[in-house]
């Protein structure tokens, strides 16, 4: 953890890119997060102050609904908006600025920021929490999918591929 610890008396922000972590494990699994796994794993026994998931949705996804409510069942704080879909047919999904907003807001309040992304666009956020406020910050994701970049800007990177029961099969 680069001479960092974890610590029982550790206040921790989650902070989720669903999208990411949705399509990696689609992608490289053909299967979908444990989050309930997910959130115990990274929490690992620290205080929990908040965990929030960041979504889209979209008109015409099946069982959306569903999943949503899943990831609020599991303690997770929905943020949601909608899918933009453009005149020209392309189409818009897109947290990052949210979340970067979410995480330096919640900064003051925690000790350890956890992003669960493997998207290189957060590095100037990951410098930002470690440089900028002293924050203890990790990074969650599948390696195989993730920026090398976000991986070596990160205090600790915990590789999603790693943990026990992390991928659940239809």
């Amino acid at each position: 953890m680069k001479g960092n610890s974890i610590h029982a008396d550790q206040r921790v922000g989650i902070f989720i890119d669903v999208q990411n972590l949705y399509h990696s494990a689609k992608n490289l699994y053909h299967g979908r997060v444990n989050y309930k796994e997910l959130i115990k794993n990274l929490v690992a026994g620290r205080q929990l102050i908040r965990a929030v998931a960041y979504v889209v949705k979209s008109e015409t996804a099946i069982g959306e609904a569903a999943f949503f409510e899943a990831l609020e069942k599991e303690g997770l704080e929905l943020r949601s908006k909608d899918l933009q879909i453009y005149p020209d047919g392309t189409k818009k999904a897109d947290w990052d600025v949210g979340m970067a907003v979410d995480a330096i807001r919640m900064a003051p309040f925690l000790d350890s920021v956890i992003l669960v992304t493997g998207d290189g666009d957060f590095c100037p956020l990951v410098d930002y929490l470690k440089w900028g406020v002293g924050r203890l910050v990790e990074v969650a994701a599948f390696r195989r999918s993730a920026s090398g970049k976000i991986q070596e800007a990160a205090d600790r990177f915990v590789n999603i591929e790693d943990i026990p029961r992390i991928i659940l099969r239809k």
